[in-house]
């Protein structure tokens, strides 16, 4: 049965379906903001349907063990911090023993990871460029991200509940953790965190289509290419599902627990896509500073917030 879980809902293929709507609602809203029409709801899916056929080119001198392993890794890692995650949201109890905050964080940090070492082993320099870009921007993001988790663990200590996923959402049965100063001030760091983490404007820095032609996945075609773009539709849909069970967690277990989910989704989802488009590329100094300074001093604050109740 925990097969299905992860290979059909709330796994795999339930991530990937929605990872693709929400991509289809981020296009079509850009392009509303844009003052144009936009693609259809099945566009997305169309994308990646010619890439499976397309052929895979793989560069002269490139590592390719690494190469091809990188996207695949990638893959995987975003399919079981999705499904782990959702399994503590849809309340369906796993044997999978890492499915703790520490070991989401983790494979919630391996996508990028491996980015990294997919675009130097294609020996391409514009793939260096990026990857560079993606190592800072990930030194910069990471710092206010781990604060920010330190903040939920000490209030998940006020409840007296440990740190399983689904013992984080049933500390907030009662009164979700957004409804406290250090909550609040935690999910707003925590969704420009995400935001950095899917690498989308204005921290598209590692790809820059105007600058550095993609940059990571400049060498990148066919099956491989279709991965990260994939992994990037339902990284659409985890990353703010991870967020929602952190700070405003909740067991989805009627028609009105999931209305409520589906809402709090939407609702992160087109903040995101406000965010987009609204702001231009920032330089990678200015993201450093930003998450550094901006953003890390006020994670401190919830998490002394956090141990005085607040």
């Amino acid at each position: 049965m925990e097969i299905f879980y992860y290979a059909i809902f709330p796994g795999f293929l339930f991530i990937m379906v929605v990872g693709f709507f929400a991509s289809w609602v981020d296009r079509k809203v850009t392009a509303r903001i844009h003052y144009r029409i936009g693609p259809p709801f099945f566009q997305s899916f169309i994308d990646v349907f010619k890439l499976l056929g397309k052929e895979i080119l793989i560069p002269r001198g490139t590592s390719k063990f690494l190469f091809i392993l990188s996207p695949v890794i990638v893959f995987s890692s975003a399919i079981l911090a999705g499904a782990n995650v959702l399994f503590a949201l849809f309340g369906i109890r796993s044997n999978y023993l890492g499915s703790d905050i520490y070991s989401i964080m983790y494979l919630l940090t391996i996508p990028s990871l491996f980015i990294i070492m997919g675009a130097m082993a294609s020996r391409n320099p514009l793939a260096s460029v990026g990857a560079a870009r993606e190592a800072k921007l990930i030194l910069a993001y990471e710092l206010p991200f781990i604060l920010c988790i330190i903040a939920i663990i000490v209030k998940i200590n006020d409840y007296g509940t440990g740190i399983k996923l689904n013992e984080i959402v049933t500390a907030q049965y009662s009164k979700p953790f957004i409804a406290s100063a250090s909550g609040v001030i935690a999910a707003i760091i925590l969704l420009f965190c995400i935001h950095a983490k899917m690498t989308i404007p204005p921290f598209d820095i590692p790809e820059a289509e105007t600058e550095i032609m993609e940059g990571t996945f400049i060498e990148y075609s066919g099956f491989l290419l279709a991965m990260f773009q994939i992994t990037k539709m339902m990284l659409l849909f985890v990353l703010p599902a991870f967020l929602i069970l952190l700070v405003w967690g909740d067991t989805v277990g009627n028609d009105i627990s999931i209305l409520w989910f589906a809402l709090k989704y939407i609702g992160i989802l087109v903040i995101m896509i406000l965010i987009k488009n609204t702001n231009p590329r920032v330089k990678i100094d200015q993201a450093v500073r930003f998450f550094w300074f901006y953003l890390s001093i006020p994670a401190v604050a919830s998490i002394i917030l956090a141990s005085y109740g607040y």
